[in-house]
């Protein structure tokens, strides 16, 4: 098995426990504080990774070129501007829709890759992206009253657009960050990946932070007085990302993101095995096409 396929599964699991964690922050503090807290709460562990692999591991810190800058500012900034577009999606009442065509960043990052990196994929790896991307869209309409052919005609509404937007943010950012994390060029994948993760973490960290400090001082405050929950939601989340960061400088982006969509298998098992929920006979599809799409793309890839 390679390498980038255990990380990837284990950044996804990571991310599920990192989205529960937001969730509950979402009580006690607004949107932009839970998203800050992914960013600022987890520079501390971004830093102690990087601090590691250097003194434990022996990798020399990689020189910084302009190119590396380049690519961090337009994947921080458009990983930042795809949450905020899919928190905005949950502001209207028919966002399903919009919160389906957001999940099409798999396909967008093939696409993205292609156009900025030259980096193609095979037929058989499209189809794996396309089945599991589809499996994650049927989930997101299962409740709600929407047929397949809603789904589509609808493609040109306001949420729609709006959910393709936040996928397109999301592809970009991947195709990124990988762009940003090979630049490097050494002196391994690890090293490369958690400089990678630390020069983006502390970047949108001093965004969302001059953006309180003008807009919402009150939030710094809450933000202070959930600090252990938030300690969690960083951890989780700066170790996910170093997983990502990883497994995309080992492997294309779109193929990491399409193995990523396995995430929701961890979210449904939560909800059934955890909480009790029963869940629908489109998620029940939309969870085997997913599995299908993953079997697929790594039986082809």
């Amino acid at each position: 098995m390679e390498l980038w396929i255990p990380i990837t599964i284990a950044a996804a699991f990571l991310q599920n426990l990192r989205s529960v964690g937001q969730k509950h922050l979402k009580g006690v503090m607004g949107t932009t504080g839970a998203t800050f807290v992914r960013f600022g709460f987890g520079l501390p562990f971004a830093v102690l990774y990087t601090v590691l692999l250097n003194r434990a591991g022996g990798y020399a810190f990689p020189a910084i070129s302009a190119e590396f800058l380049g690519w961090v500012v337009v994947g921080g900034l458009m990983q930042i501007a795809a949450t905020f577009l899919l928190v905005h999606l949950f502001s209207f009442r028919n966002f399903a829709v919009g919160t389906a065509y957001s999940r099409t960043e798999p396909a967008q990052a093939a696409l993205f890759g292609l156009v900025f990196l030259g980096e193609t994929v095979t037929a058989g790896t499209l189809m794996a992206i396309a089945v599991s991307v589809f499996g994650v869209m049927l989930i997101s309409v299962a409740h709600a009253a929407l047929t397949l052919r809603n789904l589509v005609t609808t493609t040109f509404s306001r949420t729609a657009l709006i959910g393709l937007a936040s996928g397109t943010s999301f592809g970009v950012s991947a195709v990124a960050y990988r762009a940003a994390s090979l630049s490097l060029g050494g002196p391994t994948f690890a090293m490369q990946a958690a400089v990678t993760l630390l020069v983006v973490i502390s970047f949108q960290t001093l965004i969302m932070a001059l953006w309180m400090l003008a807009r919402d001082r009150a939030e710094l405050s809450r933000i202070a007085a959930a600090w252990k929950p938030s300690l969690f939601v960083g951890f989780v989340g700066a170790t996910a990302s170093f997983g990502w960061f990883m497994a995309m400088t080992l492997q294309q982006a779109a193929i990491v993101k399409a193995l990523a969509q396995i995430e929701m298998i961890f979210t449904f098992a939560s909800s059934v095995f955890f909480f009790k929920e029963k869940i629908n006979r489109f998620e029940t599809i939309g969870c085997l096409l997913i599995v299908c799409g993953i079997l697929l793309l790594l039986v082809v890839d």
